[in-house]
């Protein structure tokens, strides 16, 4: 019988589990999703093969079952960061860092690359758990439409676009060009969803010294990928 990691069964496959994830997010960064198998990814998270299967039938179960991790943990760090905040600027600013803080820490959609070899019922499964995402933008437009903020507008088109755009690589690790960076994206969002950003306002000093800032800086430090691309 295995050794039972943790004081009690539940808690040996939580954390048998999240060895499988780790495994799994570390390889998929080396080589892809398509070219791992499901020995290797026991192998990495320094479980019995045997054991694997009393979690995951197959490794796209595995895929999902990491992802819907990944969704749920994201979706909770955001939304505690938007809970104690009712201005709707303030929020979707909020929202925006957030996105660009968490997809360091978090890896939630598969690329392109993985959705060519996974079948059509995962890639629905994988899109019901990312959908948890855009629920938490939808509800900040929604709100400042409500309230006058925001102009009227089609959030089924308003969503993903903005989403698109904060997906997209290009912003730099740290320092102050990073900084810079997530103010003037920010500035873009708000004015991407019809905010006008008024001369004087927080909002327009802070995008106001980055566009300064950035005059010694090239324009691939400046503007992130998502933007230019």
């Amino acid at each position: 019988m295995p050794k039972i990691i943790g004081g009690s069964l539940h808690e040996h496959r939580e954390q048998t589990r999240q060895k499988l994830f780790a495994a799994l997010s570390t390889l998929m960064a080396e080589r892809g999703f398509d070219a791992i198998t499901l020995a290797e990814i026991a192998q990495a998270a320094g479980v019995g093969r045997t054991a694997v299967y009393n979690h995951f039938p197959d490794k796209e179960a595995l895929l999902v079952g990491f992802i819907t991790n990944e969704t749920e943990e994201y979706a909770a760090t955001l939304q505690r960061a938007l809970d104690d905040l009712d201005d709707p600027v303030e929020r979707l600013r909020t929202y925006v860092s957030q996105q660009i803080q968490l997809k360091r820490i978090y890896h939630l959609a598969p690329g392109p690359e993985l959705r060519s070899v996974l079948s059509r019922q995962t890639q629905a499964r994988v899109r019901e758990h990312v959908v948890v995402v855009e629920r938490i933008l939808r509800e900040i437009l929604s709100d400042g439409i409500a309230s006058g903020v925001f102009p009227d507008q089609d959030l089924d088109t308003t969503v993903p676009l903005v989403n698109a755009c904060l997906s997209g690589r290009g912003v730099p690790d740290d320092g102050p060009e990073r900084e810079r960076a997530i103010v003037q994206t920010e500035s873009f969002v708000l004015r991407a969803v019809g905010v006008q950003v008024l001369p004087g306002t927080p909002v327009a000093d802070e995008a106001a010294t980055a566009s300064d800032d950035d005059v010694t800086t090239s324009s691939d430090e400046r503007v992130p990928a998502a933007l230019t691309a």
